[in-house]
């Protein structure tokens, strides 16, 4: 997972109204019950199904640290889908916060540069951002794309202030991220 992506998963987590299971018997119940079958959640996890049984059962009280990621992630991304639906859709319709640390470099009329210099902001994009920036991980873009659309809102808002200043600026890249975090 990229940078942006990781952000926008912390940014949903954040709006659980409930906490997942944490117990391994608790997550694999409710995998069970999302899946459907032992087989289907042995597949998304890459064990046999007689191990998700002896998980359910509670014969086996701890998985290897590997599955035990996996059986975390799996039920994090399909616990609560409406609440985060939810939260994404008010964030398309009013925006989203962003706060970064990263270096900043810009092409404009007067020149351009490589060797930008870090900056730490925390900037309101407008919802068209907030809507680009999930309709792209909706359809798997990278990272890459993700810190365009991202880059392309502190262009608009952050750097020619609306309009009003540095009308020239044709480009800002963001480069050596320190750290993004999102919040809508």
């Amino acid at each position: 997972m990229g940078e942006i992506e990781d952000a926008i998963e912390r940014a949903d987590r954040e709006s659980f109204t409930r906490q997942p299971p944490k117990t391994l018997k608790g997550q694999i119940r409710y995998l069970l019950k999302q899946m459907g079958s032992a087989k289907a959640v042995a597949q998304e996890l890459g064990v046999t199904a007689d191990s998700v049984n002896r998980y359910r059962r509670g014969a086996r009280k701890h998985a290897r640290a590997d599955v035990a990621a996996k059986i975390d992630d799996a039920v994090r991304s399909r616990w609560q889908p409406q609440v985060r639906k939810r939260r994404q859709k008010q964030a398309a319709a009013s925006g989203i916060t962003v706060e970064t640390r990263a270096r900043f470099g810009y092409q404009s009329s007067a020149g351009s540069t490589d060797d930008g210099r870090f900056r730490r902001l925390t900037v309101r994009l407008p919802a068209a951002y907030a809507q680009r920036l999930f309709d792209a991980r909706d359809t798997g873009a990278g990272d890459r794309e993700m810190r365009g659309i991202i880059a392309e809102g502190f262009k608009e808002v952050y750097f020619q202030d609306g309009g009003g200043r540095a009308t020239g600026l044709s480009d800002v890249a963001i480069n050596d991220i320190d750290y993004l975090d999102l919040d809508y």
